[in-house]
């Protein structure tokens, strides 16, 4: 691998290290990480996992097999909503605590204790299993952030069903793909949902998709407008079916290998790739990661302000956050509506504590300035953790120094199933922009393209080389299409497609995708190097850059920023033009800045640096544009590029 742009990882690689003031420190978590280290390897750190959880029958084998086919805890027998749901709600002490506290975007509220989460889910499996659901078939679950995601989720996991979630922005080809990829039996939908201060109909989307989806034999609606819109042939309504199951069902033992779920990763241009996750080994693994990124303290309310169609808002919220007894803050819309106070107005209202989100969040907050943050100060507040995409310094030292706790920055994928490298909440020092350390369980290297280990300060292709729990099994219906692209690169590794360097202080950190670094006149450089030096200007609150096509040099990245609303234009221009040729080099050098208020999004807050890449190229999207939370967003873009 070229050594390229080595020189502009000097400055990221001697970023000093933030030590933990006495304040932000959980002694109690650090001891239990010091004993969790000290077990002897991935396979004793997760049977210690596992004794952690509630088995219908014990395991006899804690893992058989290496990286690219294994299985863990043979012979046992476990239960995902038994262990989310029903043993809170089983014990006096915790039955009475909110297992979810939800905010739709018009304002209005619900919680739901352990016991009454516990009572829904056991009578919505009930009905489910009424309309034929039987163990190992597929149910499409097609809504936004609604108490009944968690309630959908969990009976499908009481009764041993594979659920998918469907984005709630999908359009209707987007829906029929996956519907018909998974061969859902099911699907269970709200008829609409709010949006930017008006409903977004998605009954009416699955109708329209219904022609090609010949597997499904029956759809739940929930009527979260009130509208109670009339049900055609083949639809039930979601209280309906609740009533029916209202004897309950008992929880169904599962192989914890068994697949528990699909969740899709490829947009509607090609077949879609149904990445499958497994039982007990999404459970134990989501367990570890909300018990390490978060940590659970007595008072929490932990708000994942994601979106329940990716993957985060699972590992976190529904799976993950219960199965550690958490209180999981829910909120329907979009973070700027009403009005730019909507996110602190939700801290404060539901006396969140802890909250996940990407990093777009935190750059969106602070593009709403220092003066909105002061007016609602929030002192229940106690972390800010944050994955999806790079975290740049800037970005990490206002929200420690403005909303005044920890930025724990944590990496992982979907097919990962969770994030497995950060700073431990409460026990591990910061380092600002870093994605810290492996947490247990976890095992790494980074390699050239010969795949030998390449040594600190070197960036290299990042791979995980022993299983772990949480891993993807397979692709549905293709696992050949698994192993070609995950473990076909470096043999016997599975391979994450992101470029990484390891600094000398034993810190990771992810460059972005290896299809994301750029040959510019034979220099090879990520994009998310060039986009760190632009984020680092003060003027600029967000930023992406893209490689896009050149007829001289190959490739030139250009660069889209959103500026500070007392930043001189002309003034952040030449300075960010010059501090790039200054810190990398003049063969990074954008071949253009574009200044535009906004960028396209998805609903999560994550850019979508294809759709920038595609208005350069080609004049406009391309691709799926079904994830985007706002398209008045693409039309700024748009007009900005053909104004410049």
């Amino acid at each position: 691998m070229s050594d390229a742009g080595t020189d502009s990882l000097a400055q990221l690689l001697d970023t000093p290290t933030v030590p933990l003031p006495p304040e932000w420190t959980v002694p109690d978590r650090v001891r239990e990480l010091a004993e969790a280290r000290a077990l002897g390897g991935p396979d004793a750190y997760w049977e210690w996992v596992a004794g952690k959880q509630r088995w219908s029958t014990p395991w006899t084998t804690v893992r058989t097999g290496e990286i690219d086919d294994f299985r863990f805890f043979e012979g046992g027998k476990i239960n995902v909503a038994d262990n989310c749901v029903d043993r809170w709600a089983e014990d006096p002490a915790t039955a009475g605590r909110a297992a979810v506290v939800w905010e739709g975007e018009p304002g209005d509220t619900r919680t739901l204790t352990y016991a009454e989460l516990a009572d829904e889910v056991d009578r919505l499996a009930a009905g489910l299993a009424g309309l034929g659901v039987a163990k190992g078939e597929v149910v499409a679950i097609y809504m936004p952030n609604l108490v009944e995601a968690f309630t959908a989720i969990h009976a499908c996991n009481r009764i041993g069903a594979i659920y998918t979630v469907l984005f709630s922005g999908f359009g209707e080809e987007a829906v029929a793909s996956r519907i018909q990829a998974a061969r859902a039996k099911v699907v269970v939908v709200a008829d609409a949902i709010y949006r930017r201060g008006k409903p977004v109909e998605l009954l009416s989307t699955l109708r329209a998709a219904r022609g090609r989806t010949p597997s499904v034999e029956a759809t739940v609606v929930v009527d979260r407008t009130g509208d109670a819109v009339p049900l055609e042939t083949g639809e039930h309504g979601y209280a309906a079916i609740c009533e029916s199951g209202s004897a309950g069902i008992d929880a169904v033992p599962l192989d914890p290998n068994e697949p528990s779920f699909l969740i899709f990763t490829s947009g509607t241009e090609s077949r879609p790739k149904g990445v499958v996750h497994s039982v007990g080994g999404f459970l134990l693994g989501t367990w570890a990661n909300a018990h390490w990124q978060a940590g659970y303290e007595p008072g929490d309310v932990y708000w994942v302000a994601a979106d329940v169609g990716w993957l985060t808002f699972p590992i976190q919220a529904v799976v993950g956050g219960l199965a550690c007894g958490m209180t999981i803050a829910c909120f329907e819309g979009a973070l700027d509506t009403p009005t730019t106070a909507r996110f602190y107005e939700v801290c404060e209202r539901h006396a969140v504590t802890k909250v996940l989100c990407a990093p777009t969040l935190v750059r969106m907050l602070r593009k709403f300035g220092d003066e909105l943050a002061a007016e609602h100060p929030l002192p229940r507040l106690k972390l800010v953790t944050v994955q999806g995409e790079p975290l740049d310094a800037d970005t990490f030292g206002w929200a420690t120094s403005t909303l005044g706790v920890p930025v724990v920055n944590a990496y992982g994928q979907t097919e990962t199933g969770s994030t497995w490298t950060y700073p431990v909440y409460g026990a591990e020092d910061l380092k600002p922009g870093s994605v810290g350390t492996p947490v247990p369980g976890h095992a790494y290297e980074i390699l050239d393209d010969h795949g030998n280990p390449v040594p600190a300060g070197t960036k290299g292709h990042l791979v995980l080389t022993a299983p772990f729990p949480t891993l993807a099994r397979t692709v549905w219906d293709d696992h050949q299409r698994y192993l070609d692209t995950y473990f076909s690169r470096f043999p016997g590794k599975y391979a994450t497609n992101d470029e990484a360097v390891l600094d000398h202080d034993g810190h990771i950190w992810v460059l972005g995708r290896a299809d994301d670094v750029i040959n510019v006149a034979a220099h090879r450089i990520s994009t998310m190097e060039i986009e760190a030096v632009v984020t680092a200007h003060p003027g600029v609150v967000e930023a992406a850059v893209v490689g896009v096509p050149d007829t001289t040099k190959g490739t030139v990245p250009v660069a889209f920023v959103t500026l500070a609303p007392d930043a001189d234009e002309t003034a952040v221009r030449a300075e960010v033009d010059a501090e790039v040729m200054t810190e990398i080099g003049g063969y990074a050098r954008p071949a253009a800045i574009h200044v535009t208020p906004s960028m396209p999004k998805t609903r999560t807050g994550k850019l979508m640096r294809r759709l920038l890449r595609d208005v350069i190229v080609y004049g406009g999207a391309t691709g799926d544009t079904s994830a985007m939370d706002d398209p008045a967003a693409l039309d700024t873009v748009i007009a900005v590029v053909k104004d410049t």
